[in-house]
């Protein structure tokens, strides 16, 4: 009897246990870093000669990362101590080391600019090319990131306030309710962009909506595995994956209090204006996310959105079940059959247990619904809810959860060193860094599957 071999793939953690002569090779192939040497080099001929392997400090900024060194300060002393990590990192014998000082100005003028957000793109578009990427099925999902900032001190309890005379209660006269109702619209039009309803951003591209982004740290909320509220101080960091090959197609940044809700429409604004050759049937989301403007933005880059539904203390209708499926005169629920997307609409055939049923004869219950999807795009999904193609879907959404936990335990995500909004380029290295070592290992089983 024989027995077929099969080649073992190489992993995501194995390139990282890897020699650094064999590893960075295989994970720095791909990365240009001309654009970073534009920002970062001296661009006048006066004053003081420029003495920094700036190449050299790039590299080991990665390095920092795949390495998982706590800190500059603790980069500087491995640089110091180990020849040969000098010599991986690209710096020669006649390089002195960098100062701590040397790579703060060195990050600052990197933050300024997108060179680390355009490399990523460019390392996106790459993929596609080489065939890793499909982006049939997208998942958007926000972990918390603790900042290194100092907490804000807790306020000091106030003075009781002046007692106020109490207002008159009742409906205000007409004239001076149109006058408060214009002093709130007034009010909702000079807020800023992530202080409004999320319908907001659907008239607004991504340029003019990621400027607005706050990125200073906040006190976050979200609730744990036990219902529990857990708060931090800090930022969130919201993901694009493609199920699949779980790459990430776009990340962004924000403070801790924005609401997950209002960056699912950036991320599918960017997907869809910087990389249009993606063309994602299906994305998946959590009930964080159950707002209708995302599903109307998922629907105008031609994708259907699974959201887990939120009730939001909602009633169900007498008439439905949990997933809004048509019942029975017995209460039975009726089964998902197909999607006509000529008439946008959802067809449901009789329960199973029909066929028992003391009222077949009478034909008192009706044999086949069809809904619009468009009646209530929350409500009926494509699939439909509750079926078993909806579940199968909606499993694939545990990828982008996947890539949270790889970025957190092997790529210093939950180590952002610095403070304020400089934390942002913590967190491109750490998504840059992924990208680079997942198109690497790719790049290798690739090789090994036409090898053998």
């Amino acid at each position: 009897m024989f027995s077929i071999r099969q080649e073992r793939l190489f992993s995501l953690e194995e390139i990282l246990e890897m020699s650094p002569k064999k590893s960075y090779p295989l994970i720095f192939d791909t990365l240009d870093i001309t654009s970073l040497l534009r920002v970062v080099s001296k661009r006048a001929i006066l004053g003081a000669p420029t003495r920094l392997n700036y190449s050299a400090m790039i590299y080991s900024l990665f390095i920092r990362v795949i390495e998982r060194i706590p800190t500059i300060k603790d980069l500087r002393k491995r640089l110091k101590n180990s020849l040969e990590f000098r010599f991986n990192c690209g710096f020669t014998m006649a390089d002195s080391v960098p100062s701590e000082s040397s790579y703060t100005r060195m990050i600052q003028k990197i933050h300024v600019s997108s060179a680390l957000g355009n490399i990523q793109n460019e390392l996106v578009s790459q993929a596609f090319q080489e065939g890793f990427i499909d982006g049939d099925v997208i998942a958007i999902d926000a972990t918390h990131i603790e900042a290194r900032d100092r907490k804000p001190e807790k306020k000091k309890e106030e003075e009781a306030p002046v007692e106020q005379t109490p207002k008159k209660r009742g409906r205000k006269p007409k004239a001076e309710r149109e006058k408060w109702l214009k002093e709130q619209q007034e009010l909702e039009e000079n807020r800023p962009l992530f202080e409004k309803k999320i319908e907001a951003q659907l008239p607004l591209d991504f340029k003019a909506i990621e400027q607005q982004i706050p990125q200073m740290p906040h006190w976050g909320i979200k609730k744990n595995s036990e219902g529990k509220n857990v708060f931090w101080f800090g930022f969130k960091g919201h993901l694009l994956v493609e199920c699949k090959s779980q790459y990430i197609l776009k990340s962004l940044l924000s403070s801790g209090n924005v609401n997950d809700g209002k960056m699912a429409i950036p991320l599918l604004k960017a997907l869809h204006e910087l990389h249009p050759q993606l063309k994602p049937s299906y994305s998946l989301l959590d009930a964080g996310y159950d707002y209708s403007p995302i599903y109307q933005q998922a629907k105008a880059i031609g994708s259907k959105a699974l959201i887990d539904y939120n009730s939001r203390n909602e009633e169900l209708p007498e008439d439905k079940d949990k997933y809004f499926r048509p019942k029975c005169q017995q209460g039975h629920s009726y089964r998902y059959d197909s999607y006509d997307s000529q008439y946008d609409t959802l067809k449901y055939t009789q329960p199973k247990e029909c066929k028992e049923c003391p009222l077949k004869e009478s034909n008192q219950c009706q044999k086949v619904f069809k809904v619009k999807v468009s009646s209530d795009p929350r409500k009926y999904t494509v699939p439909a809810r509750g079926s078993e193609s909806y579940f199968e879907l909606y499993k694939q959404r545990t990828a982008v959860e996947r890539v949270n936990a790889y970025l957190k335990e092997y790529f210093q995500l939950n180590n952002i060193r610095h403070r304020g909004n400089l934390a942002k380029v913590d967190f491109d290295f750490s998504i840059l860094t992924y990208t680079l070592c997942k198109l690497a290992v790719d790049r290798l089983n690739k090789s090994k599957r036409v090898a053998a």
